[in-house]
């Protein structure tokens, strides 16, 4: 890293209830709900509809081609009695961390880009763990989405150090991972700060272990009876982001889904073509711009000539 010296960073202290935004009391009750199997489209209706806006956005959501319901749905007990409560769930809890995550504007650090490498790494990891066998695989697809939260709340409280960073990476030939760099400053990365925001969050503890625990794919992929939630976001980790101009990355990721791809199982190309489809349908819904480059188009690039 250079001669300059970094500061010490407490992670507990940085994440202290005083700096971190407070999640909206309304995600905070869709959350209690959710941990009582007896509620139901009902009484999670009468929460969203508290609020106008959420109404709106949800409606307009599973109104979207990414579901493709024929007929318009009018009213929020019937879409949640449709797509389930807990992509409602999940779909709140995005709605209410979008609102929160603030744009730090340091170095070369871009939140638009952000939000559009969450959007494909959750999708990745909901289709990756289906294609495993994962039934329920709506964890999978919000730890994914939140995996890299704290960056820019890490990069709003300690700007210097983070835009030297950003720089570093981004002058690396290899693009080294921002975890790595983290982890050589401050002995902690953004995998586990985003995990103590999760759980102070009050998030789901299945969903804080699958986001602090993405940086871990070769330990996931070496066990003989994989966790395929962990495995999926954590081989979502390993995508390109919308910024960077290589993929070293790709050949791990190319490793580890064709060792765990059960026979018959999409390919990786397949399983990227996907992505692309979903994100084009998504993304207009939760506001995010499409990237330049497609997740299919980049694997192709970082795949051509080899056998």
């Amino acid at each position: 890293m250079g001669s300059p010296k970094f500061p010490s960073v407490d992670l507990d202290k940085l994440l202290s209830i005083g700096h971190l935004p407070a999640m909206p009391q309304l995600a905070i009750r869709i959350v209690e709900l959710s941990q009582d199997p007896a509620n139901g489209p009902a009484e999670f209706a009468l929460v969203v509809e508290s609020d106008p806006g959420l109404t709106v956005q949800l409606l307009k959501f599973i109104n979207s081609s990414y579901f493709g319901f024929r007929h318009e749905i009018s009213n929020v007990r019937q879409a949640i009695a449709l797509v389930g409560v807990r992509t409602v769930k999940h779909f709140t809890l995005w709605n209410a961390v979008y609102s929160l995550i603030p744009n730090p504007k340091c170095g070369p650090f871009d939140l638009k880009s952000l939000w559009q490498d969450s959007l494909r790494r959750a999708l990745f990891a909901r289709t990756a763990a289906r294609a495993l066998g994962m039934k329920e695989a709506e964890e999978a697809f919000v730890a994914a989405l939140l995996q890299d939260m704290a960056v820019p709340l890490l990069a709003r409280e300690v700007p210097e150090t983070y835009a030297r960073l950003f720089g570093a990476r981004e002058k690396s030939d290899c693009r080294a991972r921002l975890s790595m760099l983290e982890e050589h400053v401050f002995g902690w990365n953004h995998a586990k700060a985003a995990g103590i925001m999760a759980r102070r969050w009050n998030l789901p503890e299945a969903v804080a272990r699958l986001i602090e625990d993405h940086l871990a794919v070769e330990q996931w992929v070496s066990r003989p009876n994989p966790d395929v939630g962990k495995l999926a976001v954590a081989m979502s980790a390993l995508l390109p982001t919308t910024c960077d101009s290589v993929w070293p990355e790709c050949p791990i990721l190319d490793r580890c889904y064709q060792k765990v791809c059960p026979a018959g199982g999409p390919s990786l190309a397949q399983l990227l073509e996907t992505i692309d489809q979903e994100f084009a349908q998504f993304a207009p819904v939760l506001r995010i711009a499409a990237p330049a480059s497609t997740l299919g188009g980049r694997y192709a690039e970082a795949t051509a000539g080899v056998t």
